[in-house]
């Protein structure tokens, strides 16, 4: 039975992980190290808190007794890390904790796995570390290309620059230790689950209470969307069938620009929720500090080698997202 230990698992896309992973394995154990801050969310997990596969453990990545403790207790095969400070506003007003969170969280996890791995200066068969990364490392798009695996790392907030750095730390593993690692990097997430300061699940909940919904700019940044279960699918075919040492870049084919989903969701609301739902509550604010203007996802890598496609269309998955928010107020 394979064991996983899941960072951040409580949160936006970890818990969906969680879910989607005990529902198609019957053979494997998952242990969540959380440690709840404002987007952890034990809810989440509701469907899942009584099985006896799962185990729950509220802690912090940067906590090295803890995280050492775990690996000496659990025969673990893989580790997932989701665990990340990831609004780009907060790290603008506060770049100390994404520096703590996302690079000191890493090297500890990073640290204590290989020692928990290292036996006679050989690596264990069949474990192996998966980075949980984002698009936006790679900076900012025109009007046409996309990123790929060998796009320079140019990150433009304190987060992305975070991540960027988490990034190369695990490469730099790999690298030096030939520790079987893997980095996915992934577009905008949207589905169930989500904290309420992301732009979809903002947009659906100040639709439902009637307040103004703010827009950044002109509302011409562009951004890459991937349901949130495609993209669980992915990190399963990297943890699996992933080739050590190698970036997986994960996108949903889905460019929108920021103004056309908020104004999808206020059309869905007024025609199937609430006819005074309307674009009045549209209100252009100032535009964010180094705002990205575009990012696109090429993901032929992973579609050559491990056979993923994503297969929810928007259409259908911001449909099913504002269901999931309506039905959970």
């Amino acid at each position: 039975m394979n064991t996983y230990l899941i960072t951040g698992g409580a949160g936006f896309i970890g818990s969906n992980f969680i879910i989607f992973m005990l529902k198609k394995y019957t053979n494997i154990r998952i242990i969540n190290l959380d440690k709840l801050t404002y987007a952890g969310n034990l809810q989440n997990l509701k469907v899942i808190e009584n099985d006896k596969r799962y185990k729950f453990i509220q802690g912090d990545v940067c906590d090295k007794e803890l995280v050492l403790e775990l690996f000496k207790k659990n025969d673990i095969n893989y580790v997932v890390h989701f665990a990340a400070e990831s609004h780009v506003d907060r790290s603008i007003k506060n770049p100390e904790i994404f520096i703590k969170t996302n690079i000191m969280g890493t090297v500890n996890l990073l640290n204590c796995s290989k020692n928990a791995w290292l036996k006679e200066n050989k690596w264990k068969i069949g474990v192996k570390y998966i980075q949980i990364s984002t698009d936006e490392v790679y900076g900012s798009l025109g009007r046409e290309g996309y990123f790929t695996e060998k796009t320079p790392l140019n990150p433009h907030s304190p987060y992305s620059s975070s991540k960027a750095g988490a990034d190369l730390l695990v490469k730099s593993y790999f690298d030096t230790y030939n520790m079987p690692v893997n980095i996915t990097r992934c577009s905008n997430n949207y589905g169930p689950h989500q904290f309420l300061e992301k732009l979809i699940p903002l947009t659906i909940n100040n639709c439902l209470n009637h307040k103004c919904i703010p827009i950044y700019g002109d509302g011409l940044n562009v951004r890459d969307w991937l349901y949130v279960e495609d993209h669980c699918k992915a990190i399963d075919k990297v943890v699996n069938n992933g080739k050590e040492g190698e970036i997986y870049n994960i996108g949903g084919h889905n460019e929108k620009f920021n103004i056309d989903i908020v104004k999808k969701i206020i059309s869905y609301i007024n025609e199937n929720v609430d006819k005074d739902v309307t674009e009045k509550l549209i209100r252009y604010v100032k535009d964010r500090k180094g705002h990205d203007k575009r990012y696109g996802i090429d993901a032929k890598k992973i579609k050559k080698e491990l056979s993923w496609y994503p297969e929810v269309s928007f259409e259908i998955g911001i449909k099913e997202t504002i269901k999931w928010y309506l039905d959970n107020k």
